[in-house]
């Protein structure tokens, strides 16, 4: 990844048009090629979780507009809903101004967690009571 490749992009006036394949080749993927990535509902703006792609990830995803991520823990490709029918719909792809985060816009069709909940950021902290909420039910399996 090349930071002063991000820095020099700070001064671009809007609108600036840049070559796709030219920002790819300068992401900051980590030492295991990955990059991660945050999931947002389009219609709503929720948050609705993080995982992580790599390059070939990354070109599945723009190629089909249909979510695809590296999962770490079973070393192979996730495409978003392929086994549970939770598809997620690529609307729109932002990079952040160094390069080591990708936003998503996604249509979210059912839910997005693993457990069945909308989002997986359920867990909400309440730093005054020294504790953690749950928010919402899991969808039974």
């Amino acid at each position: 990844m090349s930071k002063a490749f991000f820095q020099r992009l700070e001064n671009n006036a809007h609108d600036d048009r840049l070559p796709l394949a030219e920002v790819m080749d300068n992401l900051c993927f980590n030492e295991q090629g990955l990059i991660p990535v945050i999931a947002q509902d389009d219609a709503t703006k929720a948050v609705l979780m993080q995982a992580w792609m790599n390059r070939e990830a990354l070109n599945k995803t723009l190629h089909t507009r249909r979510m695809v991520y590296w999962s770490r823990s079973r070393n192979c490709f996730w495409e978003k809903g392929a086994t549970s029918g939770h598809t997620q719909t690529l609307v729109s792809m932002s990079f952040d101004c160094d390069g080591d985060v990708i936003l998503c816009q996604v249509q979210q069709k059912g839910a997005a967690c693993h457990t069945g909940r909308p989002a997986c950021f359920y867990l909400e902290v309440e730093p005054e009571q020294q504790q953690i909420r749950v928010l919402g039910d899991a969808c039974p399996p």
